[in-house]
Parts: structure tokens; sequence; C-alpha cells
């Protein structure tokens, strides 16, 4: 854990990723395998992030590659054509995009994160990151969409957007960590996700995400594609 932080700050980012996996188990026909690996795969790597394996950047590769590999490979698994008979069964648009509102305080962490001195500011709101405009717009569109106020066409757009959104602040915030390739944050790198709870951010908060924004797309364009037939 990170010294001097404020707890609440902790607390909040806890409260946030139990809202986050409450929202994916609504959202996914309340799959409680799935959602009891999530569970697991949280507590691992709390555990290496509180004995300090993640600290240490220097190594090749990095020891964060336990972090980001697996989750990019289960994204890529869950997205596969055998497993997408799952998302058009049970996937509940609505609780799909009330689940993006999470990033509202997520971004409230970044920026204490930021005041002190664990992130570089790039990775704010107040930098580079705009994604907390997502999380703004997630109970609007989610509530318009429920409503039928909003089309399916429409709502794909706000997830490609969306999407792009939190890529691109995902990229800037892991070539901000002191790994042999940073690029940036060289004054203030982004120590941050490397301290339990916040490794929580790229092993789960992030990739489900990631991952529901692209099943949304690929749930609503086939929708899509069945009505024009």
């Amino acid at each position: 854990m990170i010294e001097h932080l404020p707890t609440w700050i902790e607390v909040l980012f806890l409260i946030t990723w139990i809202i986050t996996i409450g929202f994916f188990y609504q959202a996914n026909g309340k799959p409680k395998l799935l959602t009891s690996v999530i569970i697991l795969w949280s507590i691992l790597h709390s555990i290496l992030a509180y004995i300090g394996f993640y600290q240490v950047t220097t190594t090749i590769p990095p020891r964060f590659a336990l972090v980001l590999g697996p989750a990019i490979l289960l994204i890529i698994y869950g997205l596969l054509p055998k497993q997408r008979a799952w998302i058009h069964t049970h996937r509940d648009i609505r609780w799909s995009t009330y689940l993006h509102s999470v990033r509202i305080p997520v971004e409230m962490v970044l920026l204490y994160l930021f005041l002190n001195k664990m992130i570089p500011e790039l990775m704010t709101f107040e930098g580079r990151n705009f994604d907390i405009l997502a999380g703004l717009t997630a109970p609007i569109i989610g509530f318009l969409y429920g409503r039928g106020m909003l089309s399916k066409r429409i709502l794909i757009s706000w997830n490609v957007i969306a999407l792009l959104l939190v890529s691109f602040i995902m990229i800037n915030g892991i070539l901000s960590v002191e790994f042999p390739f940073q690029q940036f944050g060289f004054e203030q790198p982004n120590r941050g996700i490397n301290y339990f709870p916040f490794v929580l951010l790229p092993a789960v908060i992030v990739p489900i995400v990631i991952y529901t924004h692209i099943s949304d797309i690929i749930k609503l364009r086939k929708e899509l594609a069945e009505a024009s037939n």
C-alpha cells in the first residue's frame, strides 16, 4: 500500500472495483463461475502487489506482463466466435452501458494519485485523460437506450468513441511506468498501479471495460444486421 495516501482514496477505489464486478455480473446474465474467477484473479494480483512484487520494474520482460498478458488473452478468448453466443444470449445492454459510469470514481482516484505524486498529470482529466466523458455520459446513454429513445447505431458510435478513449489513456499509462521502454511521465512516473489496491485498475477494471465495449459493439451490429434482413 502507498504510504501517506489518504485511506478514503483506497476505500473509494475498492468500492469502485466491487461496483464494476457487480455491473458485469448483472450485464452478463449473473455468471457465478466467471465472477468467481474474476474475484480470484483480483485476489492473486492484490497479494502480489501488496508484497511489492510489481514494484520491481527493471526486469525483462517486466513483471507487470503478468497483469497485462493474461488480461489481453482473456479478452481475445471472450470475443472468439464460439464465445459470442453467450454475449448474444445473456448480455443486457442497459447494464453493460451503466457499467461505464465507474470511470467517474476512477478519474477521481487518478486525480488524487497524481496529487500524491504516484502518477503523471497526463493520466488525469487535467492532462490527456478524457475518459471521464464516457463515464459522465454512460448513465444518460443507458437511460435513453433503455427507454427506446436512442438507436442502436448511436449506441454503437458511443461505444466506439468510449473504447478509443479508454484505449488511449491505457497506452499512455503503460508508457508512463518506469519500464525500459518508458516514453512519458519521466518527472513523475506512473507508480501507483504497482501498488495494492490500484493494481486492480489494469488487472480487472480496464479489461472489463474494454471487453464490454467490444462485445456490446459486436452484439449491436449483429442485431442491426438481423433487423435489416
